[in-house]
């Protein structure tokens, strides 16, 4: 789940390029060179447009009918959530050489039976970054901790209504994909405790206010305490035991795109072993691509914070879509963010 501000950027293969196509995803979440080496291969030139959350995704392909772009990359409840509503193109899977790599085990989920709408591309988690240099990494053990007052003005939380909730209705025992009102009005008034102590919400980069210091503790995604580490080690990585939220993100075809063919063309290229590789290599997060991930080296392969134990999957919760209770989440996520 990394997210981004609006950029706009294009490769071609020549001056002007017979094919085209339109991607809409989170920043950072494509390898660098994968697109260039893409448009070599195929000619098909790349616009290329980023979003800094699935709200933000959603509301534009809402507002524009499914129309402007060609693959998204929404996380496993937006699919639920866009198909039902017609927002989805079904994707053929036999024009997809590669799709046999992927591992069974993240494919005819709940959200999407038999993926007639998606393909994985990465999964991860959503848990406790800490910088080990300035706090003890015995004293953080759940969720529960960033309540204590001693944090005042200091963490970091995710923009994200799900991610957010998540952690409250977790510490008070309720499931992550809870659709009781009740349930989310406990969560939203633990929330409400939580607040002094937020310094910041950042779901652009939540990395960089732990390198520059900003902030020591907080939630955060795995893939980018992989990439802070390449500049500060002391960044660590804390499953809580109330447990991780677990999710997945996929391509998608939006119901309006007007270069499916070429839609098709681009996944079965992502999914290919060796750009598996380098995704998890550049991101930092977990292909479902068997065959990449036998490429990787050992201590990528048996980093704990790209690919977590089977007890710390089972331990945490995958998003699933949550229907009209989303209203409800929206409800007290305005009242937290206002304060209310």
């Amino acid at each position: 789940m990394a997210t981004g501000v609006y950029l706009l950027f294009s490769v071609a293969f020549s001056a002007v390029a017979a094919e085209k196509i339109v991607i809409y995803n989170w920043t950072e979440y494509i390898p660098e060179g994968v697109l260039a080496q893409f448009t070599k291969e195929t000619g098909i030139e790349v616009e290329y447009n980023t979003y800094e959350s699935n709200e933000v995704m959603y509301s534009k392909l809402k507002l524009q009918n499914g129309k402007g772009y060609d693959i998204i990359v929404p996380s496993a409840y937006f699919i639920a959530k866009m198909s039902k509503e017609g927002l989805l193109y079904p994707i053929d899977t036999k024009k997809l050489a590669n799709f046999s790599l992927l591992e069974s085990t993240l494919l005819d989920k709940d959200y999407d039976p038999k993926n007639k709408y998606s393909v994985p591309y990465v999964w991860g988690s959503t848990a406790i970054g800490i910088n080990s240099n300035d706090i003890d990494r015995q004293s953080i053990t759940a969720w529960q901790d960033l309540w204590d007052k001693k944090w005042r003005n200091s963490l970091l939380l995710t923009d994200d209504v799900r991610e957010v909730f998540h952690m409250a209705l977790r510490v008070n025992g309720h499931s992550t994909n809870s659709t009781s009102e009740t349930e989310i009005k406990q969560a939203y008034e633990l929330l409400l405790k939580l607040m002094p102590n937020v310094l910041v919400f950042n779901s652009d980069a939540p990395r960089e206010p732990f390198l520059a210091g900003d902030v020591s503790l907080g939630m955060i995604w795995n893939g980018e305490v992989i990439m802070a580490q390449e500049e500060d080690s002391a960044i660590e990585y804390i499953y809580p035991k109330e447990g991780a939220a677990i999710w997945v993100d996929s391509f998608a075809i939006p119901v309006g795109a007007k270069n499916k063919d070429n839609a098709h063309k681009f996944i079965d290229f992502m999914l290919r072993p060796e750009v598996a590789k380098r995704t998890v290599e550049y991101l930092g997060y977990a292909t479902p691509n068997t065959a990449g991930i036998a490429l990787l080296d050992e201590a990528l392969r048996n980093n704990k914070t790209i690919f977590p134990p089977k007890e710390i999957v089972e331990q945490g919760e995958f998003f699933s879509d949550v229907g009209e209770a989303n209203k409800l989440y929206n409800k007290y996520w305005e009242m937290l963010k206002a304060g209310q």
